[in-house]
């Protein structure tokens, strides 16, 4: 039976037969009304091209990215420009260290060093995102990476800064959707239109900065549409195991319900004086995709695109948010107050066919302070202050997750000091969070938990250009709602899922070392870790299956995490005809428990008029479940005063290192290419055409990471093109 929609599910929506005109329109517009401005130099020109002087605002203390003594990679101009993709997982996935979930082309999550859902926090400029994509594998992150002006990535523990979400790292958005200082010119900005072969992609994108006559207010406004069809895949969907004999190859060539159509934006404001801002902005974002592979519990043959069929999964999702930010400089003692707060409304609802399954609503408020002091003793640091509510609700009859509301509060201090050539930085945090759900649906009582964080990191500058950095943390994680009080069938990964409300809070202690040389042309960073973890919270296959949908249990275990990854890039000839740049890279991260013997686990599968019981033993020592490849990639690239080309592939190895009850997975090599040509005017703006390609060898892909890996391979060979305009 059809849910009655939730009264914030029943959005107004522009027709679609609208969108696309109206955001290609307003793509091309914004440029028009530049060039009636007097340019200088185009603002490319302006951008920093060494991204390690670029400063990383998810730090209090606002260093750049080669004065940081934590792991920390930065993506903008041109290197973001060419890694720009539907998800943001798929956007970041390429830096070291980092890959990506996969639930079909609207759904990519980060992972960070293995670790990835509750564990990596996604950040819009400083403050969470609002969504509920740490809940299901199938939630789309609620942040447009085309809109972006730079990504940040924290490796490690960032649970210092951002609290219990982000014990495995973090990943700041920096949208600027807020502004915090005048414009270098009147107007700036950018668009971009493209096309894309594989998946019929169209996508129209701007935004404008923009500061009064008056030279104190300053406006923001961004905009994108997008539209894909079902992607091409080099065979067939489905993949069959060895020995599997009544396999049905079913759909080839290209996947059903595979499509996206994402409409995104937002407007901001502040007032800029001489000693701080502030302003406040509104924005929504609004996506429907497919999930591939997927008919619900029972499967029959459908089509693709919208017309996905009666019994064919789809997702629409709407979140509303508005911010209000402002900062002060020059407080006595105090260098600077910086102050967020944010309001997110955010409905994720799934059909079935044509019919609502299940609804979740989540409303998030949050805020945030950072007060940055003078010298203290010899000590530059920041005080924090960060609170947030959470109200969640699921609504249908396959809302595997009760209602709930949770709060979490969080204070913290971080500062730094130099001694000669030596760099410390310290600090600590502590935490609150609680978890009320209704006793009448949870499968256990409300809980609260205490969570306290202590880092120490090191940095030894042997010479300007050399340096070692060392580090050690002890950070804590709270469990979280989906996995204290889940009970039943999760559509998403297909599975019946059972949390234990008995969960205790998670430990991770960390120790890593790292180096760093860059020497003219030539940067090589490298680092090894190790992360120990007490009482590891994951999601275990159980080995019993009901009706052929497996059971899976949240649990608990001590586990460890190691790995290494290098960077290197090195510009190994220059002359008249451009400059020739060698970029290579590599990761590879193993995550095993620690224990010994097993856990027996009692859950019940509920039917229409019956349960079935079981009772299953949960081993305590082994591989944990879709850990990240180890992988190794290699890019060429050349670029002169107007051209720009890239040509790279990316090897990502077997993984055979496997759960109890979890297949293994083939590698795959990735094959990249991209061109683009620049144009300066000369009134100061430019224009861009560009080409980029993707899995030139048309080869089949499916990440280990990915519960869909036997359902949906990655997309095949794949042709974007467009232009881009900047004023």
């Amino acid at each position: 039976m059809a849910l009655p929609q939730s009264p914030r599910a029943v959005r107004r929506q522009t027709p679609r037969s609208l969108r696309t005109p109206l955001f290609l329109a307003l793509a091309l517009a914004l440029p028009a009304v530049a060039m009636a401005q007097d340019g200088g130099q185009d603002p490319r020109h302006d951008e920093v091209k060494d991204l390690d002087r670029v400063v990383v605002s998810a730090s209090p203390l606002r260093r750049n990215a080669e004065d940081l003594i934590r792991p920390v990679e930065v993506l903008g101009g041109e290197a973001l420009d060419n890694a720009k993709a539907n998800s943001l997982g798929e956007t970041v996935g390429r830096l070291p260290g980092v890959q990506a979930s996969y639930f079909g082309p609207g759904v990519g999550r980060p992972i960070i060093r293995g670790l990835d859902g509750a564990r990596v926090q996604v950040l819009s400029d400083g403050l969470s995102a609002g969504d509920v994509s740490t809940v299901s594998v199938d939630h789309a992150v609620s942040i447009e990476p085309f809109l972006a002006s730079q990504i940040e990535v924290l490796k490690g523990p960032s649970s210092l800064l951002y609290g219990s979400g982000a014990i495995g790292g973090a990943v700041n958005v920096v949208e600027g959707r807020v502004p915090d200082a005048v414009t270098a010119e009147p107007i700036e900005g950018r668009a971009e239109v493209r096309f894309g072969t594989g998946n019929d992609e169209k996508t129209a994108m701007a935004r404008m900065d923009a500061t009064a006559a008056n030279g104190k207010l300053v406006f923001h406004i961004d905009g994108l549409h997008r539209e894909t069809g079902d992607y091409d895949i080099p065979g067939y969907a489905e993949h069959a195991h060895d020995g599997d004999a009544d396999h049905e190859p079913g759909a080839r060539g290209r996947l059903p319900n595979s499509f996206v159509r994402t409409d995104a934006g937002a407007f901001g404001m502040s007032y800029v004086g001489e000693r701080g801002h502030l302003g406040m902005a509104a924005s929504l974002f609004n996506t429907r995709y497919g999930i591939p592979g997927h008919a619900h519990a029972h499967e029959d043959d459908h089509g693709g695109g919208e017309e996905h069929g009666e019994e064919g999964v789809s997702i629409r999702m709407d979140q509303r948010r508005t911010e209000l930010r402002g900062g002060l400089r020059g407080l006595g003692i105090f260098d600077s107050l910086r102050v967020k707060l944010s309001n997110t409304d955010y409905t994720h609802t799934e059909f079935e066919g044509d019919e609502i399954g299940t609804v979740f609503e989540n409303d998030t408020l949050e805020a945030r302070a950072e007060l940055v002091h003078l010298d203290w003793a010899g000590w530059d640091g920041a005080f924090g202050l960060q609170a947030s509510q959470r109200d969640f609700v699921a609504i249908g009859e396959e809302a595997f997750v009760p209602a709930s509301k949770s709060r979490d509060t969080g204070l913290f201090w971080v500062g730094e000091r130099e001694f000669g050539a030596l760099k410390l930085e310290l600090g600590a945090r502590y935490d609150r969070n609680t978890i009320d759900v209704d006793s009448s649906e949870a499968i256990g009582p409300s809980r609260d938990f205490d969570a306290s964080n202590l880092s120490a990191a090191l940095r030894w500058n042997l010479s300007d250009d050399f340096h070692l950095s060392f580090g050690i943390d002890r950070a804590q994680r709270s469990p979280t709602s989906e996995e204290l009080y889940s009970d039943g069938l999760h559509v998403a990964t297909n599975s019946f899922e059972f949390g234990d409300p008995t969960l205790d809070v998670e430990t991770a202690n960390r120790v890593e070392a790292g180096l760093h040389w860059h020497r003219g042309n030539l940067s090589l960073g490298a680092s090894l870790y190790y992360v120990g973890y007490d009482d590891f919270i994951y999601l275990a296959d159980t080995g019993v299956t009901d009706d052929d949908i497996p059971a899976r249990v949240w649990t608990q275990g001590d586990a460890r995490f190691t790995g290494a990854e290098f960077d290197l890039k090195w510009t190994f000839l220059e002359n008249a005809g451009g400059d020739w740049m060698l970029h290579a890279y590599g990761d590879i991260v193993r995550g095993r428990l620690t224990g010994s013997g097993t856990r027996s686990v009692a859950f019940s599968v509920p039917h229409d008029d019956h349960t079935h019981d079981y009772t299953a033993d949960i081993a305590l020592s082994g591989d944990l479940p879709r850990i990240a490849p180890a992988r190794f990639g290699a890019e060429l690239r050349w670029s002169n005063t107007h051209w720009r080309a890239g040509l790279g592939a990316v090897r990502y190895f077997d993984q055979d290192r496997v759960a109890e009850f979890e297949e293994t997975t083939d590698g795959y090599t990735l094959v990249n290419a991209d061109i683009a040509w620049h144009i300066d005017r000369a009134n100061g703006n430019a224009y861009e055409l560009f080409v980029n390609a993707n899995n030139l060898l048309d080869e089949e892909a499916r990440p280990h990471t990915s519960f869909l890996k036997d359902l949906a391979p990655l997309p095949g060979r794949n042709v974007s093109f467009g232009v881009r305009m900047f004023f």
